[in-house]
């Protein structure tokens, strides 16, 4: 990843306007801030949400609040909860998808 030239920059992420993403069970809530090509993204899961798609997206995903299940698509699981992370690359057979039972608020990098 390179960060493009931009001014230091503070975020007040309550006031970046949310977009409803529905999953295949409930819904996440993006705020999302675009840099050149990054996309930095502090987003909600509503309690019971399920992915609605296998992600090959690489992403830094780090769990600020609540617990989140990512699951491989050759069936491996990985629990996090908050203050936990995963890394992930956007080459090879990483695809994952999100789920979480009681809900979970997300810092991603992409």
């Amino acid at each position: 990843m390179k960060i493009p030239a931009l001014p230091f920059t503070v975020t007040d992420w309550s006031k970046v306007e949310p977009t409803q993403h529905p999953g295949e069970r409930g819904h996440a809530l993006w705020r999302t801030l675009n840099i050149g090509d990054i996309r930095v993204r502090m987003v909600e899961y509503s309690p019971g949400y399920l992915a609605d798609h296998w992600c090959d997206r690489g992403h830094i995903l780090f769990v600020v609040a609540g617990e989140l299940v990512s699951e491989l698509r050759d069936g491996r699981k990985s629990t996090l909860t908050a203050g936990m992370s995963y890394q992930v690359s956007d080459h090879g057979d990483a695809a994952h998808r999100s789920s979480t039972e009681n809900g979970a608020t997300l810092f991603i990098v992409d």
